[in-house]
């Protein structure tokens, strides 16, 4: 390696490759960086009052073009949590697009005023035309039916921080696998960490798309098989990611009341699961999970919500460089986590 190709690798690293980055898929974050944010995450769930002004006197700006309450509740707590302010609006109506206002224009305005941008927009591909108009990173919060990146951050956290891992698992997605977003996205980034066992659950109507489970057939360490019974394979499962089967999918009505009962969780399914068994998924549920699991201690649904913000807030404070006190990228916090929590 000659010495300029030295200085370059040593000038580069996970945490620096994240200064000023849009996060718009999570193919624009290497699995160096996704692992990075777990250890962030991890790190700031134990020392609260230590990272409580990592970023002083940043401004994040939320553009939700349609309604959101975890999303954007997530990010905007995020930010405070880590001493910043918020400003933003809830809702196309409260914005200039009500006007006729272009994205790119409402971005361009919105970057004087701000460090960082989170949006959500109906349409797919918003996010990356929002992150094209500006100089500031843009961290994609939904668009349309397309990449939710922040949420699948939130299910590897809840992973990570259920079975210490994110790979080396049998994960059971059930219910919509059609159009579920949430779904692709977590199943392609499990891929990129390779070792899990996916068992896809789901009726013929909303069975995997066809680009999903190639993705799997590319990963040598990844396997999957496709059911429609979820109680023949519940007791097999580490991980049950849950998603609700949506009427306005079927022709027949018979046919949806017949599966969507099939999928229903309840406390005599759970009795069929292992006891360390999680169940997540991605919020908000209708009736695809019984109230009486809550108290389940398998349930780890409303802990996503809380990952969730952890999981933001790792990643507002790696886009604009600001480190978190006592932590250590390269692998060593500077600082014990527990004497720095006491």
């Amino acid at each position: 390696m000659s010495l300029s190709a030295a200085q370059a690798s040593s000038n580069s690293s996970p945490s620096k490759d994240f200064i000023g980055k849009s996060v718009v898929t999570l193919d624009d974050l290497t699995t160096e960086q996704i692992e990075l944010l777990l250890r962030k995450a991890q790190y700031i769930d134990a020392n609260r009052k230590l990272v409580s002004h990592t970023c002083d006197g940043r401004v994040i700006a939320t553009l939700f073009y349609e309604p959101s309450t975890r999303t954007r509740l997530s990010f905007e707590t995020a930010m405070l949590r880590l001493g910043g302010q918020v400003i933003g609006f809830a809702g196309a109506q409260l914005a200039s697009v009500s006007k006729g206002e272009s994205i790119a224009d409402t971005l361009k305005t919105v970057e004087n005023f701000v460090d960082v941008v989170a949006i959500r927009h109906p349409k797919e591909g918003a996010a990356l035309v929002a992150s094209h108009a500006v100089d500031i990173p843009v961290i994609n919060a939904g668009d349309g039916g397309h990449m939710h990146p922040t949420q699948t951050l939130a299910d590897l956290c809840t992973l990570q921080s259920r079975f210490g891992r994110i790979n080396n698992l049998t994960v059971g997605l059930c219910g919509d696998l059609t159009f579920g977003r949430t779904v692709h996205s977590l199943i392609e980034t499990l891929c990129r960490f390779g070792n899990v066992n996916f068992v896809l659950i789901s009726p013929d109507e909303l069975k995997t798309p066809q680009y999903v489970i190639d993705r799997i057939k590319e990963t040598d360490s990844c396997t999957y098989v496709e059911v429609k019974d979820l109680v023949s394979v519940i007791g097999d499962l580490d991980v049950l990611y849950m998603t609700r089967v949506q009427q306005e999918r079927f022709f027949n009505e018979d046919d949806y009341l017949r599966l969507r009962d099939t999928y229903i969780l309840d406390e005599d399914k759970m009795r069929l699961a292992r006891k360390d068994m999680a169940v997540l998924h991605p919020l908000p549920r209708v009736n695809e999970i019984s109230v009486d699991v809550d108290d389940d201690p398998r349930a780890a649904y409303f802990e996503q919500v809380k990952n969730g913000m952890l999981m933001r807030m790792a990643l507002e404070c790696s886009v604009l460089g600001d480190e978190l006190p006592g932590f250590d990228p390269d692998g060593i916090d500077a600082v014990n986590m527990k004497e720095v929590a006491a």
